[in-house]
């Protein structure tokens, strides 16, 4: 058994170790006949256990059983596999011989019954070398370290070694951008596990040895890849490794012992990048975390894939984008490669696909070090990130808008208001927009606690009135949250909230009221007029202040995202600015091969008072 720290120096010398131990060990068995490997995977919340282990014959066997059941069943059924095993191999033996008989001479003759029985193995458990009754539960018997003797093979079990369940790289890379492998890994953890990457051995790379395969014959796969020198989960491609494939070796860890390793292998090779994006400049300003005292926050409507993989985007809303840079693997680089560029302590983000969070954002910015928590609106979600050293989530509060209206007695008042409008009343009820809230605790300072909020209110132009009503919503359950769950605790909130400074979402939220005559509750026409005045507790201001635009199409560009902090707690200590006009405008509007998102994202640091 292994033990590992969680130093990435030590991490090396172990793998190091590891790989020297590998060959060692191969050398070993060779020659003195070491044990194979039996895995076993037994988790209480389950009724059967697996049991995967190789025959003799190079058949490998994976077997379920009950986990109540005598170990003698179980026994009884590798007998029985390592029988037919073996009579396989005794007619593979046969055929073989009697092809090359076949111009002449006797065939030999099969083996009879009694030399079919006089095979059937042996199959016996031990554990400390004694051993364990047939009476035994399957449950019980096949112990970590325990001893399965088939025939002349011994098997050391593993019982719930780490193990790799899903390992898969991106189809889509890119020189420049990091690739970062989706993995789940049950019974250990990616931060002690092993990682080495290799790229494909260029043609003319290696010379052939005299009178053997080429160096690139896929008979010889050692020799096929060139180790990169990258231990780390991620890995960055260079120019240099344009045009060729990359090879993931990894070895699953949980800091006492290493499960079996896996390879994958890119699918495409890795493709030029799109040159300086607009991020880039941005990434100069954030090159560290920030200092414990600081939170850097981000907030970021990245473009569902659902809104951008359609022949309306392609057509109407971007025509000037190029359609490949529309599609999901290539905006998933460039949106990994600016979140992590940014080092966020918190990171709100809108429009994200259910299987982008799944198999992109989440794994990427896991492996550098961000925690992430979901909540699907309807086609799409949202989605808040945090750094796992400075922060822990303590708990989540979550809405839909129109379920909290209509069941939850904090807006009691405010549904009574709305009724008196009843065509109001429906389009408000009708709409599917969420809020999203987390509780996060200081990894530093357990009494320092912040309520961080995330929504994406209604996008329509002529919504204004329900955006009001949803932001009432909005406050009244942050207040309840940061006043009454958690007294006094202060509050960032997030979000792409469709209003320009103009507004009267934007009025209400800073000012914390707005009165009745206000033009948006006609925003749609005097029949859905609403009129009424609204009231919050809160002290805001928009802690990236009133950028001339977040939002840059052909048809429409302005301010329409904000990180709203609370003035009584908190302070801004920088702004990161955003790119230039120029930038923005370099391929006409956004997204572009360059920008990932119609929408650019809102990086401040943020401070406790």
């Amino acid at each position: 058994m292994w033990r590992i720290s969680g130093a990435r120096a030590a991490l090396r010398g172990v793998r190091t170790a590891v790989e020297q131990r590998s060959r060692t060990d191969k050398a070993t068995e060779t020659a003195a006949g070491a044990m194979e490997r039996a895995v076993v995977r037994c988790v209480p919340s389950e009724p059967k256990l697996s049991l995967s282990f190789a025959l003799a014959d190079g058949s490998h066997k994976n077997m379920q059983r009950d986990q109540s059941e005598p170990l003698g069943r179980a026994l009884s059924r590798i007998a029985t596999n390592a029988l037919k095993g073996h009579a396989k191999a005794v007619a593979a033996k046969k055929s073989r011989k009697n092809r090359s008989n076949s111009s002449g001479g006797a065939a030999c003759a099969g083996p009879g019954p009694e030399s079919a029985a006089a095979c059937e193995p042996v199959v016996k458990l031990y554990y400390r070398e004694e051993a364990v009754a047939e009476d035994v539960l399957n449950v019980d018997a096949w112990q970590d370290g325990a001893v399965l003797q088939i025939g002349d093979v011994k098997y050391k079990v593993e019982r719930n070694p780490p193990a790799f369940t899903d390992l898969q790289l991106p189809r889509y890379i890119m020189a420049g951008f990091p690739v970062c492998p989706k993995l789940s890994l049950e019974f250990g953890d990616p931060a002690v596990s092993l990682f080495r990457w290799y790229k494909e051995a260029k043609l003319g790379a290696m010379e052939p040895e005299v009178g053997g395969p080429s160096s690139l014959s896929p008979s010889t796969p050692s020799s096929t890849w060139t180790e990169i020198g990258v231990d780390e989960r991620v890995y960055t491609p260079s120019n240099a490794d344009v045009g060729l494939r990359l090879k993931l070796h990894c070895t699953p860890g949980n800091g006492q012992r290493f499960g079996p390793s896996r390879e994958i292998e890119s699918v495409c090779p890795v493709e030029a990048g799109p040159g300086t994006c607009t991020f880039d400049h941005r990434h100069l300003y954030t090159k560290k975390v920030a200092e414990d005292a600081l939170i850097r926050t981000v907030s970021y409507n990245i473009l569902a894939d659902t809104y951008a993989q359609t022949e309306f985007s392609r057509t109407v809303l971007y025509p000037y984008c190029a359609p490949y840079a529309l599609e999901v693997d290539y905006r998933q680089n460039l949106i990994q490669k600016e979140l992590t560029g940014y080092n966020a302590d918190v990171i709100c983000l809108q429009e994200v696909d259910r299987s982008v969070f799944s198999d992109s954002l989440a794994p990427a910015l896991e492996a550098f070090g961000l925690e992430g928590v979901f909540r699907i609106k309807q086609h799409e979600g949202l989605a808040t990130f945090y750094r796992k050293s400075k922060f822990t989530l303590l708990s989540q509060h979550d809405i839909a808008f129109h379920e909290a209206l209509e069941s939850d007695p904090l807006h009691k008042e405010l549904l009574e208001k709305l009724v008196l409008y009843p065509w109001a009343q429906e389009r408000v009820l009708q709409r599917s927009s969420v809020l999203q809230v987390s509780v996060l605790q200081s990894t530093k300072d357990s009494s320092k606690k912040i309520c961080v909020a995330n929504t994406h209110l209604y996008w329509h132009p002529k919504g204004g009135y329900i955006r009001l009503i949803q932001m009432a919503i909005a406050l009244a359950h942050i207040r309840h949250v940061s006043c009454d769950l958690y007294p006094g605790i202060p509050v960032i909130f997030c979000g792409d909230f469709n209003s320009t400074p103009s507004t009267g979402m934007y009025h209400f939220v800073i000012n914390g009221s707005i009165q009745e005559d206000h033009e948006d509750w006609s925003s749609n026409g005097e029949e859905e007029r609403c009129n009424m005045s609204l009231t919050h507790f809160f002290k805001l201001k928009s802690a990236c202040g009133e950028p001339a635009y977040t939002n840059y199409v052909g048809g429409f560009h302005g301010c329409l995202d904000y990180i709203f902090i609370d003035l009584n707690a908190l302070e801004v200590e920088q702004v990161i600015p955003l790119p230039s006009h120029e930038e923005v405008t370099t391929h006409q509007a956004l997204p572009s091969v360059s920008h990932p998102s119609d929408h650019i994202a809102l990086v401040c640091d943020l401070k406790w008072k």
